[in-house]
């Protein structure tokens, strides 16, 4: 992305819902996507604490698609 990379805008919509005072269960669910294998951009999206993630989800390229579709279950998106 052009002006800013996937940690910043993941922040920037967390910001948004803040300040327009979405409920947590109508927040956007965040499933994000990287060829990167660093771990430390795994550990950034989840805010480096897993048990406040930032991201709902990581998928790591190429996507598989049974992992999408677990993850999309998961996040209750399909059934």
């Amino acid at each position: 992305m052009p002006e800013m990379d996937g940690q910043e805008a993941l922040q920037e919509v967390h910001t948004l819902e803040d300040a327009g005072g979405v409920p947590p269960e109508r927040k956007a669910k965040i499933m994000m996507t990287t060829a990167l294998t660093d771990l430390k951009n795994v550990i950034a999206a989840c805010g480096g604490n897993p048990h406040r993630s930032l991201c709902d989800a990581y998928l790591r390229k190429p996507i598989q698609r049974a992992k999408l579709i677990d993850e999309l279950r998961r996040l209750e998106l399909i059934a």
